[in-house]
């Protein structure tokens, strides 16, 4: 195998990966609609990293960290907590822009869209950091 080809394999795979987390995010943002969720941002990058989706939902503001994987555990093995952090730094840089700031209130959750295309949400999932 040439480099070439190995080069072109990752930048596929890396599309690939990106076509899905695109449409997870998507669907994902749909099932908050439905709820009654206002979108705020998507894929919102502070200098603290990125936050897939932001929402404001009866007043509080909901960072959502979305995975699509092929089952939910799956998904939340992906999540480290090195990446939790990051979360929460960029949560609290995004708080500063707005109104009442570190007083806000907040929620943090993980999104799975699964093989089948199924959205599970699970609440306050990253609270817990």
């Amino acid at each position: 195998m040439t480099c070439d080809t190995i080069l072109r394999r990752r930048k596929e795979r890396g599309q690939r990966a990106y076509h899905k987390g695109a449409a997870a995010e998507k669907s994902v943002a749909l099932d908050y609609d439905r709820r009654g969720a206002d979108l705020l941002e998507t894929r919102w990058r502070g200098q603290g990293g990125e936050i897939d989706l932001i929402f404001l939902e009866n007043g509080v503001y909901v960072f959502c960290e979305v995975k699509a994987s092929d089952t939910v555990e799956g998904a939340m093995s992906l999540l480290r907590p090195a990446q939790m952090q990051r979360i929460h730094v960029a949560a609290s840089e995004y708080l500063g822009q707005t109104p009442d700031g570190q007083l806000s209130e907040v929620r943090f959750d993980l999104a799975v869209m699964d093989g089948q295309g199924i959205v599970t949400v699970m609440e306050n999932a990253l609270g817990h950091f």
